[in-house]
């Protein structure tokens, strides 16, 4: 067994991975919680607890082999080492994989400073940078403040690639990044593969891609051990099927001359008047109409349809009509969203929409 310590996030969390890595305690970057184990199995080198974007978090445990075999493959994957640009928490994987390519490449991290993500701050980190090989990874919220800040989009010009991931980019996002000579590169993975490890559809070296019933399944070194505490779970999404090792992602996508392409969730899916709904195919084709590019949809309960989409915008400046007839045109009368203007979409701390609590608030 192995000692298992929990690590606030700060500027300590690069010095305790590194001794996690290296087969010192196994760490959780969060608070404290009485339910946690004072050890863990020895090949557990870190813990992650998810997002909970869309329930109950869960805690991942991975071993330093999965860390550090995504690691290189990203590395190989973008052309090379480099000092990368930490714009996300560290107790989420996503930021704890930033920290991990910097140990793989010996450079120093340079953090984002301030309590919320802003164009200044990230200005001021990319000030700091000493490599000319320079990396960050964003979500879309984060690259859109960027984006939105010609300071900042020439500072985002020198990196040789901007990783975004946490959820689907909205095309148009992209394309404003491609027009300003920005590479991003699209990131697809989870705590249960060490982060990212699909790069613009593409599986990194070594990671294996399926598709069972619409599922998308996932095999590589750098699958997780599996969910601390919770061995019903660990065997429902990590399988064992024609001698490899798989983990059922719940996501529906295809997989099509060696390109994964991501539909959404595969529980996202209502019935609405009989119908089958799909809420993520809705909430992409509303972030491709202007104004709606930051559109949450969950579901919401309705005495004549039994479910209905609600989408969550805080953009009201925008007038409804035109998207709902969009919707309807592309998907039918049972797709016809309600709609919610808010003043903000409620984020989690690793940047991904709050779903639950604007489920939550959809059945009030």
């Amino acid at each position: 067994m192995r000692p298992l310590r929990v690590v606030p996030p700060g500027p300590t969390v690069l010095a305790e991975l590194r001794s996690a890595l290296a087969a010192g305690d196994a760490i959780l970057v969060g608070e404290p919680s009485p339910d946690l184990p004072a050890q863990v199995e020895q090949r557990i080198a870190l813990v992650v607890e998810t997002s909970g974007s869309t329930g109950r978090p869960k805690r991942v445990a991975l071993s330093a082999d999965a860390v550090l075999a995504n690691a290189a493959a990203s590395e190989s994957a973008l052309g090379g080492p480099g000092q990368w640009v930490l714009a996300l928490p560290t107790h989420y994987i996503a930021g704890l994989n930033v920290l991990a390519r910097s140990l793989a490449a010996g450079t120093e991290p340079v953090v984002v400073e301030g309590d919320h993500f802003s164009a200044a701050g990230f200005i001021a980190a990319a000030q700091r940078l000493t490599s000319p090989d320079r990396f960050t990874s964003l979500v879309p919220a984060q690259l859109a403040t960027v984006l939105d800040d010609p300071s900042a989009v020439t500072a985002l010009q020198g990196f040789r690639a901007v990783l975004v991931g946490g959820q689907a980019a909205p095309a148009t996002l992209l394309t404003r990044a491609a027009a300003h000579g920005v590479r991003v590169v699209r990131s697809y993975g989870s705590s249960e593969t060490s982060g990212g490890c699909v790069y613009d559809g593409v599986p990194l070296a070594s990671t294996t891609v399926r598709v069972v019933d619409g599922e998308v399944q996932l095999a590589g070194p750098s699958l997780a051990e599996g969910y601390l505490g919770d061995e019903q779970l660990t065997t429902e999404r990590f399988i064992q099927d024609d001698g490899m090792r798989w983990f059922r992602t719940a996501d529906a996508g295809t997989w099509e001359a060696g390109r994964l392409s991501i539909a959404g969730r595969r529980d996202d899916v209502i019935i609405s008047g009989g119908l089958k709904v799909s809420l993520g195919a809705i909430e992409t084709a509303l972030h491709e109409l202007p104004g709606f590019d930051d559109a949450v949809v969950v579901a919401g309960q309705d005495e004549k349809w039994g479910q209905v989409p609600v989408a969550f915008t805080s953009n009201g400046g925008v007038g409804t009509a035109p998207a709902i007839v969009a919707i309807e045109t592309l998907f039918g009368p049972a797709a016809r969203p309600r709609f919610v203007v808010v003043a903000s979409i409620p984020l989690l701390p690793s940047g991904k929409p709050d779903r639950a609590s604007l489920s939550s608030r959809s059945r009030q």
